[in-house]
């Protein structure tokens, strides 16, 4: 993949130097508040004692999805961590305005995700995403973005990434991940500008607002070292996944009938055409309506919130190709003693996963 710096040098922040083979805190000057105040976003610096790429690592684009800040902060406080080759920028927040105030957004309710490569004479949101571009993006040969899903909702740890794109495909599959979801990523997103303006990046989501959960961390950490082993910045050996697949078809399956869900599946399950996600009951514990799977696919993402509406996202699947013994053979190896399950096991504490009482079906 071929390095393709688009402004300033990474090893240089305004008249601070960090050397080869040191780390430094740093930061950005972003905006000001009511009281005149200057608004900074904290950056962490690391290079190793060669040359080699630049690679950022951003967390909180979103504000309240802090997983990834749990995961940065672990990696700059690992006294193990050595870099040999290179410079690692790591930001555990980007909005830094919204994670002030628990919030997804900024406070003039944009969603800064929705704004770069930004613009140096816009809103908000835009000024403070030109600075991120210009200064981070501007310094850095590729890019990780970790996120989480939206509020009252859960993710199984995925990657989004444009897998048309030579170099976004080869990032996202030295990250390691089981699944990744073939997409540009919407208009104004930090990832699809950064590729755009030649640096590959990608997307890792996993988790929920708001919490920093271990086996997340662990998750993403294992990420982030694997691309930088697979980059030649660090020492160490590649953790291959359980299984690897590339899915460009979802769907969010939805709510028929209002009243109280009772799930049937976890984050990370796979499951076959027919298979019941979740049975829907009044209050009493009368049954109203089953949801079931339309193809054969692995749970993305669930809602965490069991009172439900007609029409509200209750299961999100990512759809999987192949014969039925394939996919139960990936769904063996996606159980049992494994760091993969300690995922699932930890994301279905959020949702009581229940077996479907299928009698007189």
């Amino acid at each position: 993949m071929p390095m393709n710096k688009t402004s300033r040098e990474a090893d240089t922040w305004d008249d601070k130097r960090v050397e080869p083979g040191h780390s430094r805190n740093v930061s950005l000057r972003v905006g000001e508040s009511y009281s005149g105040m200057t608004v900074k976003v904290p950056v962490h610096v690391r290079r190793g004692l060669q040359e080699g790429p630049s690679v950022f690592v951003t967390a909180a684009v979103h504000g309240n999805e802090i997983n990834g800040t749990g995961a940065i902060r672990e990696l700059i406080l690992d006294s193990s961590f050595r870099l040999l080759k290179g410079t690692l920028v790591l930001v555990p927040v980007v909005n830094i305005l919204g994670f002030e105030r628990h919030s997804r957004y900024l406070p003039d309710r944009r969603d800064l995700n929705r704004c770069f490569p930004g613009s140096a004479s816009g809103s908000l949101a835009s000024r403070l995403a030109r600075v991120v571009f210009n200064e981070i993006v501007g310094r850095c040969d590729y890019g990780i973005d970790l996120h989480t899903a939206a509020v009252r909702r859960t993710n199984f740890p995925t990657l989004r990434a444009d897998v048309s794109n030579p170099a976004v495909h080869e990032l996202a599959t030295n990250f390691g991940g089981e699944i990744i979801l073939d997409s540009r990523g919407p208009r104004g997103t930090l990832r699809r500008a950064a590729s755009a303006a030649g640096c590959p990046t990608i997307v890792f989501e996993a988790g929920e607002v708001s919490k920093v959960e271990p086996a997340i961390v662990q998750c993403g950490l294992r990420g982030i070292r694997n691309v930088l082993l697979r980059l030649g910045m660090i020492d160490g050996e590649w953790v291959a996944p359980l299984y690897h697949k590339v899915i460009s078809r979802t769907k969010w399956v939805r709510a028929e009938r209002g009243g109280f869900l009772q799930f049937h599946v976890a984050p990370g399950d796979i499951v076959l055409k027919g298979d019941r996600l979740s049975s829907n009951t009044s209050l009493l514990g009368r049954e109203r309506n089953v949801l079931i799977a339309p193809f054969h696919g692995v749970v993305l993402g669930m809602t965490t919130l069991p009172a439900t509406r007609p029409g509200e996202p209750v299961c999100h699947l990512g759809k999987l190709s192949g014969r039925a013994r394939a996919i139960r053979e990936m769904q063996r190896l996606a159980t049992g003693d494994n760091a993969l399950d300690d995922v699932i096991e930890d994301l279905a504490s959020s949702v009581l996963v229940v077996e479907p009482d299928t009698n007189g079906s």
